[in-house]
Order: C-alpha cells, then sequence, then structure tokens
C-alpha cells in the first residue's frame, strides 16, 4: 500500500457502511486522515473508532441544506482544510418503489432526486468554497452504470444518476482551471458485506450475472474504494469531468 495520501484531509459523504466505508478504510492506509459523514451517526462513529486518531465523525443528511452545511463546516475544523470529498450517498430504501415511469409513485421520484441529485448539488455547493481556498481539490461523486445502460426498472434512480453525471461535468468545465477536479465512480454488480450479511441477493442472481459479464465475480466494496483513492490521489492529477465504470466489463460504454 502506498502513503501516496499522506497528509491529505478527506471528508466521505456516507461512510458509515459500504463503498464509504471501504473508501474510509483504504484512504486510512494510504496515509489521509478523513471524516466519516453519514446519516446513521452510530455507524460513521463505528468506522471512525476503527480508524483511530485519524478519523473522525459527523451527521449528516444529504436532503437537508442546513444538515449539510453543518456537517461541513464541523469536519472542515476538525480536519483543518479540505482537500477532496466522496459524496456516495443514495436512499436505497425507495429502490424497491422504483418501478417504471407509468406506475411510479411521485413521492418515491422526488425523495430519490432529493437524496442522489439535489442532495449532491448542496455537498457541492458546501464543498466548493473550502477546496477553493485551499489551493483547488477533488470532488468524487458515486454515480452508477444505470447512468448509462437502459432498464425496464428503477427509472427515478436512472435519471438521478444520469443527471449526477451531468452535475459533475458542469463542476469540472466551471472550476477546472481553478484547480478542481470533478469525476465519477460508476460502479457496476457490487456486493458490500451488508449485502452479504444480510443475505439480500439470491444465489441465482449473481449467477445470471457472472454468466453474462466478461468476469469471474461479481464486485466488493473494495473495488470501488481503489477508484475513488486513485482519483483523490495525485496519480488521478489529469483525471477530471470523467464517469469511470467500475464493473469488470459488464458495460462497456462507447
Amino acid at each position: 500500500m502506498t502513503e501516496r495520501m499522506q497528509g491529505k484531509a478527506i471528508l466521505i459523504v456516507g461512510a458509515g457502511t459500504g463503498i464509504g466505508a471501504a473508501t474510509a478504510r483504504r484512504l486510512v492506509r494510504e496515509g489521509a486522515r478523513v471524516c466519516v459523514a453519514d446519516i446513521n451517526l452510530a455507524a460513521a462513529r463505528g468506522v471512525a473508532a476503527e480508524l483511530g486518531a485519524a478519523a473522525h465523525a459527523v451527521a449528516i443528511d444529504i436532503a437537508d441544506e442546513g444538515a449539510v452545511q453543518t456537517a461541513f463546516a464541523d469536519a472542515t475544523a476538525w480536519l483543518g482544510r479540505l482537500d477532496g470529498v466522496h459524496v456516495n450517498a443514495a436512499d436505497l430504501r425507495v429502490i424497491f418503489e422504483d418501478t417504471d415511469a407509468l406506475d411510479l409513485d411521485l413521492a418515491v421520484f422526488d425523495r430519490t432526486l432529493a437524496v442522489n441529485l439535489r442532495g449532491h448539488l448542496l455537498c457541492t455547493r458546501a464543498a466548493l468554497p473550502h477546496l477553493l481556498a485551499a489551493g483547488g481539490g477533488a470532488l468524487v461523486y458515486t454515480s452508477s452504470g444505470a447512468s448509462h445502460a437502459g432498464d425496464g426498472q428503477r427509472p427515478a434512480y436512472a435519471a438521478s444518476k444520469s443527471g449526477l453525471n451531468a452535475l459533475m461535468r458542469h463542476v469540472a468545465t466551471r472550476w477546472g482551471s481553478a484547480g478542481i477536479r470533478a469525476n465519477c465512480v460508476a460502479p457496476g454488480f457490487v456486493m458490500t458485506p451488508e449485502m452479504i450479511a444480510g443475505g439480500q441477493v439470491p444465489q441465482a442472481l449473481i449467477d445470471g450475472y457472472l454468466a453474462r459479464a466478461p468476469s469471474t465475480r461479481v464486485g466488493c466494496a473494495d473495488d470501488i474504494a481503489a477508484m475513488v483513492a486513485l482519483l483523490l490521489s495525485g496519480d488521478g492529477a489529469w483525471v477530471n469531468g470523467q464517469v469511470i465504470h467500475v464493473n469488470g466489463g459488464s458495460l462497456m460504454p462507447a
């Protein structure tokens, strides 16, 4: 493991579990100090306690503008400055109600966009002044392969992630010359530790995926954390405005 993140101050939104928690662990191993932010403060504190003095936990609800501003202020006060942010948040409680364009409950659509798109805008607005004050920095958003691939279900989720890709490109274009880099990581079929422990995914679904995918396995949270770490580090210094798919080759967009 390198020390390419040595001395870096990073805020990870949605780091209490899954990809965000894996990213926090990866960044600390590479030398960063991290602020672990999550709507589930107990989970965030658990990850921060595991990581020791290099980590601090704060509560955040990215659908609430005041909560976002408070979390970023608290995180920056603890970190001393802000070099990068990974925004990794979605309300997956409503994804199973995300049916199709005819049957979709508009409350589900509105909630999905409130978190997956508007919430990411709120985080962007909170992050940029700190990153610009530091002379530049990196924003990494967790998007999804659903933003490129067609699907007979989950139109709200796909629309939110497509919008997130557009938001990222706006940030990269508008502030790239000021030293801001913005990119999206789009995970494919990733089994997080929580999904594995909960037995939420039938083996038949995994087998069906592997029968179609040019890969020997499904993804894990560490696969995504590795790409996020690269994009937040100096190794990603000339990567800006990109949607990077990490999916074992299951989606190969032009």
